[in-house]
């Protein structure tokens, strides 16, 4: 399985590819959108939407990952958010790729074990998980990959809840996700 993690934002969007395979998670790439500052709106949210449908088109992932929008206290930021967050949306839905959507105690749950772990926590988690040498910078790129993890750990539960995955006598079927 192969999983786009996406965490979007209008100066910064994070976005992280993650590959699960026999039960092992792999980064197979990360990094940053970034948009200058200056630049209209409308030109920033189409940079954004170039970037990711080139990730989209280049990794050709089963699911895009997405947190749900929350925000507590500054709405400018929600909107800013919420623009850009459209546009992953957009792109997944013109690639045709499902969108898996979680809240950030899912997020947390699914990488920690704990719903409300602070982002330190996190960090250390994702490092572990992929096998990485440093903690992703900046944050957007931990975050992108924490949202990718959920997913494939969501799917993962989705599977043996469902049994999903499973032949004859729960017996494994061979390989479909082993790209």
């Amino acid at each position: 399985m192969l999983v786009l993690g996406v965490d979007p934002g209008t100066a910064t969007t994070g976005y992280g590819v993650v590959r699960e395979s026999g039960g092992r998670l792999a980064a197979v790439d990360y990094g940053v959108i970034t948009t200058p500052k200056d630049l209209p709106l409308g030109e920033r949210l189409l940079a954004i939407h170039g970037e990711l449908r080139r990730l989209l088109a280049g990794y050709g992932p089963d699911a895009v990952a997405v947190e749900e929008l929350f925000f507590k206290r500054n709405v400018r930021t929600a909107l800013s958010v919420g623009h850009a967050r459209g546009v992953v949306l957009l792109a997944a839905a013109e690639a045709g790729v499902p969108v898996r959507e979680y809240t950030p105690p899912q997020v947390k749950q699914a990488v920690t074990g704990y719903g409300k772990a602070d982002k330190a926590q996190m960090q250390a988690m994702i490092k572990t998980f992929l096998g990485l040498s440093a903690v992703p910078r900046p944050d957007d790129v931990a975050d992108a990959l924490a949202v990718a993890i959920c997913c494939v750990h969501s799917r993962g539960l989705e599977r043996v809840l469902t049994g999903a995955g499973r032949g004859p006598a729960g017996s494994p079927r061979g390989g479909a996700d082993n790209r």
